[in-house]
C-alpha cells in the first residue's frame, strides 16, 4: 500500500473511534427555573404542592438537601454557574451589572470537546450567550405571555422573533423541537433548559388559572414575624406580603400584554374572585387582609410551578421515547431559594435558610442510585466543574467549586467542604436588603452586615431554632462557636481570594461616570457665567 493510501484509512479510525469515545460521554440536561424553593417542590415538602416529574427526578436518582448559592439573586447565580467562580471574579455581583461573554466558561469548554451545546429559555445575564451552537433566549426578564426571544448561535447572529402563547410551554416546545430536529445523533450534547417561572410576578398559565381555587394552602409558622432578636435589617427590607405585593402581584390588575382570548380567559378566572374580595376588604382586619394576600400570592406561585413541573415532564417523557434516557443525565435546580410567607415575606437575597438553599436533584441511570439522598454541602458554583467533569474535561485551575460526580456514584471526598461562604452585595437596591456575608456549616450559622455603621452581626443555631427567629450572636454559651465561625469566615474570604473591600460593580461604575459627568456638565455651563462675572468686575 501506498503511504498516502493510508491516510484516509486513518483518519477513518480515528473519526470512528472518536465517535464510539463520544458516545460514552453522557449527554447532560440542565433544568432551570427562576426564584423556585424546596417547599414548592413535593420531594422536598408536599404540604402545598405535588411535583410528580421534578420527584420522578429524585425517586430515579439523587435529592441534594444542602446546595447553597454564592449570593441569592438571579443573574450572579447565573454567572456563577456559567465560570465556576464566585461573583468577585466572574464581574456579575448584581442584577444591575452586564455579564462578560469572553471570560472562561463552562460551554465554551464543552464546545471546544467537541460537545453540541444549547441554552433554550431564560437567560438574564444582559450579554449574548457565548459557547453555545445554538441559543433561543428570553430578552431580559421576559413576559409570562406572548414573549418577544432572540435566536442564534456560535455561527448564527441573533435574531428577534415574536410569539404567541404561554412562555412556559413555548420554552418547552423549543426544547422538544432541538432535541428531535436540531441535536445531532453522533454527538453528546449539552442543554439548558431555563424558565422564567415561577418569577415575580406568578401569572399562571391558561391549564391552571382555576386551579386551588377551593383550596387554602398551609400558612408557613413564621408569616408574622415581628424581626425582633435579630439584627436590624429584618425590619428594614421592603418585601413583606403585608405592605411591599403590588395590585399586579396580585392580579387586582390584569396584565396589558394579553391576546384577546387570553384575556378573555384570564378576567374569567380573576374577575369574580377579586370582585368578592373588594366587596368585603373594608370590614377585614389588618391579619384577613394578610392572609388574603398570601394566599392569592402562594396559589399564583404554586400555578406557576406547576406548568413547569409538566414541561418538565414532557422533556423526560420523551428522552424515553427518543432512547436517550440511559445516556442522559438529568439535573433540575434554581437559581436561589424563595419565601413562601416566611417571615412575612416574598422575594429572596437572603442567607436565611429559605434563600440560601435552593433544590438540587439529580438522574444519572447506571451511576446514581435511586432515591438516593445526600446531606453534603454543595453548590451552584460546583456546576460548572460537574458539566466539565461529566464530559471528560479538565477541570481549568482557577475555577472554585468541586465536580460532583465522585458524589453522584456515593463516594464523597474525604476533604469536601463542611463550610460555605456567602455574599451578597446589591445594596441599595431593590427590597433593601443589607449587603452582607456570613459562613455556615449546616448547624450553625454566621452573617456579617459589614456595611452598616456601626456593623452588626448575627448568629443561628440552625438545629435548635431551624426558623432563625432569634439571634445568638455575643451570648456566652455561644461564644465558642462564634469564635470557630469567625475564623473559618476568615478563612474562606482569604481561600476565595475576596478583596478587604467590594469590588465597585459595574452598575456603580456606570453611576459613578454618570455623576461625573453630570459634574463636568454643569461646570461647563457655569464657565462663561464666571467669565462674564470677572469682565463685569
Amino acid at each position: 500500500m501506498k503511504p498516502f493510501a493510508i491516510l484516509p484509512l486513518f483518519c477513518s479510525l480515528l473519526l470512528s473511534a472518536w465517535t464510539i469515545q463520544a458516545s460514552d460521554r453522557p449527554n447532560i440536561i440542565f433544568i432551570f427555573t427562576d426564584d423556585h424553593c424546596e417547599q414548592a417542590l413535593s420531594a422536598y415538602d408536599d404540604s402545598r404542592i405535588t411535583t410528580p416529574h421534578m420527584d420522578r427526578i429524585a425517586n430515579e436518582g439523587m435529592k441534594f438537601n444542602k446546595c447553597y448559592v454564592t449570593n441569592g439573586i438571579c443573574g450572579p447565580s447565573r454567572a456563577v454557574i456559567q465560570t465556576g467562580k464566585y461573583s468577585h471574579l466572574n464581574g456579575f455581583m448584581t442584577n444591575g451589572d452586564n455579564f462578560n461573554g469572553d471570560q472562561q466558561t463552562f460551554p465554551k469548554l464543552l464546545h471546544t470537546a467537541g460537545y453540541q451545546t444549547a441554552v433554550i429559555g431564560k437567560w438574564h445575564l444582559k450579554s449574548t450567550p457565548q459557547g453555545y451552537d445554538y441559543f433561543d433566549i428570553l430578552q431580559g426578564q421576559g413576559p409570562y405571555y406572548n414573549p418577544p426571544m432572540l435566536y442564534g448561535g456560535i455561527e448564527a447572529k441573533a435574531t428577534k422573533r415574536e410569539h404567541i402563547g404561554y412562555t412556559t410551554d413555548i420554552i418547552r416546545d423549543k426544547a422538544l423541537d432541538w432535541l428531535k430536529n436540531e441535536r445531532k445523533d453522533d454527538t453528546p450534547f449539552m442543554l439548558m433548559f431555563q424558565h422564567k417561572a415561577p418569577h415575580r410576578n406568578w401569572q399562571p398559565g391558561p391549564k391552571y388559572l382555576t386551579w386551588l381555587d377551593d383550596e387554602t394552602v398551609a400558612e408557613p409558622q413564621t408569616l408574622f414575624d415581628n424581626y425582633e432578636n435579630r439584627a436590624s435589617p429584618a425590619a428594614k427590607q421592603t418585601m413583606e406580603i403585608k405592605r411591599h405585593l403590588t395590585e399586579s402581584d396580585l392580579k387586582l390588575k390584569a396584565p396589558g400584554n394579553l391576546t384577546t382570548e387570553q384575556r378573555a380567559a384570564w378576567d374569567a378566572a380573576y374577575k369574580p374572585k377579586n370582585e368578592a374580595y373588594l366587596a368585603k376588604r373594608d370590614s377585614m382586619t389588618e391579619k384577613e387582609i394578610i392572609q388574603w394576600k398570601y394566599q392569592r400570592y402562594v396559589k399564583d406561585y404554586l400555578r406557576c410551578v406547576k406548568s413547569v413541573d409538566d414541561a418538565i415532564g414532557d422533556v423526560l417523557a420523551y428522552l424515553d421515547e427518543a432512547g436517550l434516557a440511559e445516556n442522559t443525565i438529568v439535573i433540575y435546580s434554581s437559581d436561589q431559594g424563595w419565601y413562601l410567607g416566611e417571615h412575612g415575606w416574598f422575594d429572596k437575597r437572603w442567607m436565611y435558610e429559605e434563600s440560601l438553599k435552593t433544590p438540587l436533584l439529580a438522574r444519572w441511570p447506571g451511576v446514581i442510585k435511586p432515591g438516593s439522598v445526600n446531606n453534603d454541602i454543595v453548590s451552584n458554583l460546583d456546576f460548572a466543574e460537574t458539566f466539565l467533569d461529566l464530559a471528560g474535561v479538565k477541570v481549568p485551575g482557577d475555577m472554585q467549586g468541586k465536580s460532583l460526580v465522585p458524589i453522584f456514584k456515593g463516594e464523597t471526598p474525604a476533604d469536601w467542604r463542611t463550610s460555605f461562604y456567602y455574599h451578597y452585595y446589591e445594596f441599595p437596591g431593590a427590597h433593601s436588603v443589607a449587603r452582607h456575608y456570613g459562613v455556615t456549616n449546616g448547624k450553625h450559622k454566621l452573617i456579617e452586615y459589614y456595611n452598616l455603621k456601626p456593623a452588626e452581626s448575627e448568629l443561628f443555631d440552625i438545629e435548635k431554632d431551624p426558623n432563625e427567629m432569634i439571634s445568638v450572636h455575643g451570648k456566652a454559651e455561644y461564644a465558642e462557636i462564634q469564635k470557630e465561625l469567625e475564623a473559618e469566615l476568615k478563612r474562606l474570604r482569604e481561600q476565595y481570594q475576596l478583596p478587604p473591600q467590594d469590588p465597585p460593580s459595574r452598575r456603580e461604575l456606570r453611576m459613578k461616570e454618570k455623576g461625573k459627568n453630570n459634574k463636568n456638565k454643569g461646570k461647563g455651563k457655569g464657565q462663561p457665567k464666571e467669565a462674564e462675572k470677572k469682565k463685569a468686575a
